[in-house]
């Protein structure tokens, strides 16, 4: 099957292609076979993409999908807050069909936003059945992910350890490989979700290190947010010499400068949720530091519980923070700002495309528009009123774009969206997950005041 995506301004994100005018991007089964001009495309469909912008698929590389039907319920909460609100309340009420549509209906919506790929760190999943619920969730979507298998953080009952005290499971990483994610080609793949040295005893962190290096899987792991539990860990997992690409942080605000510097330089990535951790009160995104040691950033909606799932809006949060920071940190030490932007637009783009692909081990396959990768590709209908007219196409993309403009998704070179409406029927699961989420807040509402009245 081929599909011939022309008439576009196409956006590679390849620097050996560079960006095309009237470009062509030729699609066979489930990969790029061509991006240029006059194509020959025998026995293709051909789809007019005139007035249009195409742009690899987007990259979401952190968000907590289960937490789909809790939008908006911790808008207002701090980092401490949500903490006791959710992982010791509201996670604990969850069943495994809340799991799974929840995570059905979170990819649904990032394919629906323009994000094709998905870092789903899964942390609610006490049981195997919860576990399944949110891969089968993935699967269903469409969405090509990687399933970060996580561990629940509630409050330990008398005699239990407490969660920091917990490695990972061996048996759950052995079940999910030999079972749903036994395919290292698949749409879906496997990462785990570890503590790491700031939420794990510094025994349980050196556990859940080396099983993924075992395994040959990405480790991400939550940096940051109180006291850290194990203080010089990171020391310790560094002397082990078990630093690389395949660990991913996210949000990393109490990394000292040195660390960040050492960190980069042996090809840690990192994932930070800028909107979310300003919200919260993580402290600000440090994006700038990574940047500055030549390091990978990448970004993630964090919590749609919070903010919207829309990677647009996350773009340029980031790039208007860093840019804020940049700009006083030249007043205060020049006395003026600087003499031009200090991040440009186009960087932008690759946080939320190139880099991502990157913080998920996945740079091989896609983030490019490049011949012989996944044809996972985003055509945004730049004809609207919201972008019209288009001087600098990747300024408009970063600084204009949004859900509207997305008109169609393409994950593996089959059409999950077209002509600006998903191909999944969605009504029957946006009712159960209405029904979930109202549940299971109204459940935490009845439990809080139960303990009201008891004292």
């Amino acid at each position: 099957m081929k599909i011939l995506l022309t008439n576009a301004t196409v956006l590679t994100l390849d620097p050996a292609i560079g960006d095309l005018t009237s470009g062509q991007v030729l699609v066979e089964n489930d990969r790029i076979l061509a991006v240029g001009h006059d194509l020959s495309a025998e026995d293709a469909e051909v789809v007019d993409c005139r007035g249009g912008i195409l742009i690899p698929g987007l990259v979401n590389a952190h968000m907590h999908t289960w937490q789909t039907a809790l939008r908006g319920v911790a808008a207002n909460w701090t980092l401490l807050e949500y903490f006791g609100h959710v992982h010791r309340g509201l996670a604990t009420l969850f069943t495994p069909e809340d799991i799974h549509v929840a995570t059905r209906l979170g990819a649904l919506n990032q394919l629906n936003c323009g994000a094709t790929t998905l870092g789903d760190w899964c942390h609610n999943n006490p049981t195997p059945e919860h576990t399944d619920a949110a891969v089968r969730g993935l699967q269903e979507s469409g969405i090509r992910a990687v399933f970060f298998h996580g561990s629940p953080k509630p409050d330990p009952k008398p005699g239990q350890p407490h969660f920091s005290e917990i490695p990972h499971p061996r048996s759950e990483v052995e079940r999910l490989l030999a079972g749903p994610l036994g395919d290292p080609e698949g749409r879906v793949t496997l990462g785990l979700a570890i503590l790491g040295p700031h939420y794990s005893t510094l025994d349980v962190s050196l556990h859940d290190f080396e099983l993924a290096k075992e395994f040959g899987l990405v480790a991400s792991m939550h940096q940051g947010g109180g006291e850290a539990v194990s203080p010089g860990g990171w020391d310790v997992i560094e002397e082990r010499g078990l630093l690389g690409p395949d660990i991913n942080i996210v949000h990393g605000q109490s990394l000292d400068d040195g660390q960040l510097a050492r960190f980069c330089e042996q090809g840690v990535t990192f994932s930070i949720a800028p909107e979310n951790e300003m919200t919260q009160g993580h402290g600000f995104p440090i994006t700038g530091h990574v940047r500055r040691h030549g390091g990978v950033v990448s970004l993630g909606v964090d919590l749609e519980s919070v903010i919207s799932g829309d990677m647009f809006a996350v773009a340029r949060a980031a790039l208007g923070m860093q840019r804020s920071l940049d700009n006083d940190a030249s007043r205060r030490e020049q006395g003026s700002i600087p003499a031009t932007s200090t991040v440009r637009t186009r960087e932008a783009l690759e946080w939320i495309t190139l880099h991502g692909a990157r913080a998920l081990g996945l740079d091989d396959r896609i983030g490019s528009l490049t011949p012989g990768k996944q044809a996972d590709i985003v055509l945004l209908d730049s004809n609207l009123l919201n972008m019209q007219p288009v001087s600098d196409p990747v300024s408009s993309v970063v600084m204009q774009a949004s859900l509207a403009n997305v008109d169609s998704v393409m994950v593996a070179g089959e059409f999950h969206k077209r002509h600006g409406r998903l191909v999944a029927d969605v009504e029957d699961g946006l009712r159960e997950l209405e029904a979930s989420g109202h549940r299971i807040y109204a459940e935490l509402q009845a439990r809080q005041q139960h303990e009201e009245t008891a004292k």
